[in-house]
C-alpha cells in the first residue's frame, strides 16, 4: 500500500509563506504604530506576537509531508518539512519483518507515530515520524497497512 500527502505540499507552501507575511506585516505595523501612530498603546504588541505564535505552531506540528510504501518485501517510510533547512528529512526502509509493533499518539492537534523494529544490536529501534498533516482516513489506511505487517509477521514466527 501506499500512502503520501506529497499532493498538498502547495497548500502547507501557501500556508508557511502565509504565516511569514503576516508576520512581516505585524513586524511592519509595530513599527509603523510605535513611532508614527500610537493608536493601539499596548496592544501593539499583538502585532508581531499573534503571527509569531501562529509561525511557531505550525512548525512544532512537525514535519508536514509523509511518504508511506509497503509494496515488496520493505517497509519505506518518508517524512520531510517543506522548508528543507528547518528539520532533517528522515528515510528509513527496513524488511518488514523486522517491524514489532507501532503506536500513534495524538496530542491536542499534534499525531506522532512510533514504530518499533527488531535491531542486531540493541533488541529494538523506536523510529519516529509526524503525521500531524494526514487525514484520519490516510492515518486509519496506515494503521490497518502496519497492523497487516504485524499479523503477517506473527503468522510467521508461529
Amino acid at each position: 500500500m501506499r500512502l503520501s500527502n506529497r499532493t498538498k505540499a502547495p497548500i502547507y507552501n501557501f500556508i508557511n509563506t502565509l504565516l511569514l507575511l503576516m508576520l512581516l506585516g505585524g513586524i511592519i505595523g509595530f513599527i509603523m504604530e510605535h513611532y508614527k501612530f500610537r493608536i493601539l498603546g499596548g496592544v501593539s504588541y499583538l502585532l508581531i506576537i499573534v503571527p509569531l505564535l501562529l509561525l511557531v505552531l505550525y512548525y512544532i506540528n512537525g514535519r508536514q509531508i509523509f511518504e508511506y510504501d509497503s509494496d515488496g518485501e520493505a517497509l519505506h517510510l518518508k517524512n520531510r518539512n517543506i522548508v528543507p533547512f528547518l528539520n532533517k528529512p528522515l528515510s528509513d526502509e527496513f524488511p518488514k519483518y523486522k517491524l514489532m509493533k507501532f503506536e500513534s499518539v495524538s496530542l491536542l492537534f499534534i499525531r506522532r507515530l512510533y514504530i518499533t523494529i527488531s535491531s542486531k544490536n540493541n533488541g529494538s529501534t523506536i523510529l519516529k515520524y509526524d503525521i500531524s498533516y494526514l487525514t484520519q482516513k490516510e492515518v486509519n489506511d496506515l494503521k490497518l497497512s502496519l497492523n497487516k505487517v504485524i499479523k503477517a509477521n506473527k503468522e510467521r514466527r508461529h
